[in-house]
């Protein structure tokens, strides 16, 4: 990891990275030795989403370990947290290490009397756009906003003038340790202060925002510390300064802290105004998400608005499900497969304040598949062939970023009056980032679902091994080959106005116990090659099907020049592993049908 320290007597250089400034300086002033220690640490390539972390130490002089207590305890934070899982918490991963390095010292300290190695801490996440900031002793931390200075810490100390620096809490003072957290929203021109006793205790802080007001972080930490010394401080002094330059896009805790904090928008109806947008129609409602059409009235402009259903307002899954949508939809804006999605909007339209949480897309014209399905019953081979090439492009670019959308049907591909085909509605897509609620759900719409994740195995033809939905066959979780099928199904759907399994209904489970009839069938309009794409993008067996997205659309794009061989119809056996028995049964009524009809009506 890229590291900035200051330790000691040395002031290291401020350094601007992800739009942040931050300085910091570190002095032993009237002391022997400096048992301050204070550092700040930037994330490497691929570990952006963790943010900056920074903290000062202040060790406790009693006992002779405190410079150790202190550095260990920085170095470790700091070092640690990039090793964290980048879908914990803040305050999770910062409480997983400080309790480590605490259980540590405390051990280590049962073994001496007087007790040593302790230290204060007190230490600072800046992640997307807000902070994150963890405390234990007396140093302390300030925020400085809007011209406004904050204490954002308490002191850990006895309440009583004579020992009000003899600490109450701190790392290593006690086996159980309670940290103290606090998080917040960022705002640009934010300036976090980090200052150890031997500053806080001579520096006011009505005078913190003179030292940076018109100076950069490292000029402000190295003035903070000179003023401690010059106004009679007898302690090392310690200031770290982190000035917030410009904000990030959103990270997932973001938008779920937004999600629990902001409440539901009230039902909304045409001619109801939300946060300066007016309803001019209602477009959806599944009793889930609400989606409305909303009009800036100054603009014109037009917007798709999604929010839970009132209903819905007090499930905090629903929430965070929502919240990881928002945050999916603003990632893959910086993506290649911005270009076949719907812009999402961070920031409204009118510059008003959210009153709600709730989710605000571009709004395009034009029709879905459905609703042209709907209309023309059903699209020539070309038609479908052309939006369904779309499509995967859209899906290559998708499963290129480890998105699987896990809904691809036809009302969910909207052709846009620019010709662009979209695809719509992120709201149960997988990132690797989704709440584990949201993974274990069985989504989709049933009758787009793989067999595999029905629980239907298609095992090796050549092992003779049975086939259908077995007690042992357990449901599969969906990845990009389900993509791929349920575009399948989408595309057998547009050319023959039927589903290759039939229609399932919600809260059925699919049936496969047949292969597909061949498409050409039911429209003889359709070309061979085309049929045989199509029998192989809804095969039972998966091992039959496309792969990728790009397999699949390079075999569209080669059509009758280079075309697919059928792929092999199921043996009866495999399509029903009890057809055997079935047949046996059969024979055995039919002759014992045949043998009492014999003994009743034939003569003796």
């Amino acid at each position: 990891m890229q590291g900035l320290y200051a330790g000691t007597d040395i002031a290291y250089p401020w350094c601007m990275a992800f739009e942040i400034d931050i300085g910091f300086a570190s002095l032993t002033g009237n002391k022997d030795i400096n048992e301050d220690f204070c550092a700040a640490m930037l994330p490497e390539r691929g570990y952006e989403g963790m943010g900056a972390i920074a903290a000062v130490a202040d060790g406790v002089s009693q006992g002779g370990m405190g410079k150790e207590a202190a550095q260990t305890t920085v170095v470790s934070l700091l070092r640690d947290y990039y090793g964290t899982p980048q879908t914990w918490d803040t305050t999770v991963a910062l409480d997983r290490i400080i309790s480590s390095q605490n259980a540590w010292l405390a051990g280590m300290n049962q073994r001496r009397r007087p007790a040593m190695g302790m230290t204060t801490l007190t230490a600072l996440v800046l992640r997307g756009q807000s902070y994150t900031l963890a405390h234990v002793g007396d140093s302390r931390a300030y925020l400085l906003r809007q011209g406004e200075t904050l204490q954002m810490t308490h002191d850990h100390v006895v309440d009583h003038p004579d020992f009000a620096h003899q600490l109450v809490r701190a790392v290593g003072l006690e086996d159980r340790l309670v940290v103290d957290y606090e998080q917040g929203d960022l705002q640009v021109g934010d300036v976090f202060i980090l200052l150890t006793d031997g500053v806080h205790g001579e520096v006011p802080a009505r005078r913190l925002g003179s030292f940076v007001q018109d100076a950069s972080a490292q000029a402000a930490s190295e003035s903070l510390v000179e003023a401690a010394l010059k106004a009679g401080s007898r302690d090392n002094v310690s200031a770290l300064v982190v000035r917030v330059l410009g904000l990030l896009d959103a990270t997932l805790q973001d938008e779920n802290r937004a999600a629990q904090s902001l409440p539901t928008p009230a039902r909304l109806k045409v001619g109801d105004r939300l946060d300066g947008l007016d309803v001019v129609a209602t477009v959806a409602d599944n009793g889930i998400n609400v989606i409305c059409q909303v009009q800036d009235p100054r603009t014109k402009m037009l917007y798709a608005l999604k929010a839970l259903h009132p209903a819905r307002a007090h499930d905090p899954e629903e929430r965070t499900m929502l919240a990881h949508e928002a945050w999916l939809a603003k990632r893959m804006q910086s993506s290649r497969a911005a270009d076949n999605l719907v812009h999402i909007h961070e920031q409204l339209p009118a510059g008003q304040e959210r009153s709600a949480f709730y989710l605000l897309y571009d709004w395009h014209g034009g029709e879905t598949l459905q609703q042209m399905l709907e209309r023309l019953r059903r699209f020539t081979p070309s038609q479908a062939v052309t939006v369904c090439m779309q499509a995967l492009k859209a899906l290559g670019r998708l499963h290129q970023q480890g998105v699987i959308h896990r809904d691809i049907k036809p009302s969910n591909l909207h052709q846009g009056e620019d010709g662009v085909l979209r695809v719509l509605d992120l709201g149960v897509a997988l990132s690797g980032r989704e709440p584990a609620s949201m993974r274990a759900l069985h989504a989709g719409t049933p009758s787009y679902v793989n067999p595999e994740q029905w629980g239907f195995a298609v095992k090796g033809a050549a092992l003779g091994a049975p086939a259908g939905k077995t007690g042992d066959a357990p449901e599969e979780l969906p990845d990009a080959q389900s993509d791929l099928f349920a575009l399948g199904v989408t595309l057998y759907q547009l050319v023959t106005g039927k589903l290759p399994y039939g229609e399932v209904l919600p809260y059925q489970v699919g049936r496969y116990y047949r292969d597909p009839v061949p498409p050409s069938r039911h429209n003889p309009e359709i070309p061979i090659w085309l049929d045989h794409v199509l029998l192989k993008a809804v095969a039972r067996d998966k091992r039959q099907r496309f792969e990728t997205a790009e397999e699949f659309l390079l075999a569209l794009e080669r059509g009758a020049s280079r075309p697919l061989s059928a792929p092999q119809g199921t043996p009866l056996l495999q399509r029903d592993p009890t057809a055997l028995w079935k047949v046996a049964l059969a024979v055995s009524v039919l002759f014992n049908l045949l043998l009492m009809y014999w003994l009743l009506f034939l003569p003796k």
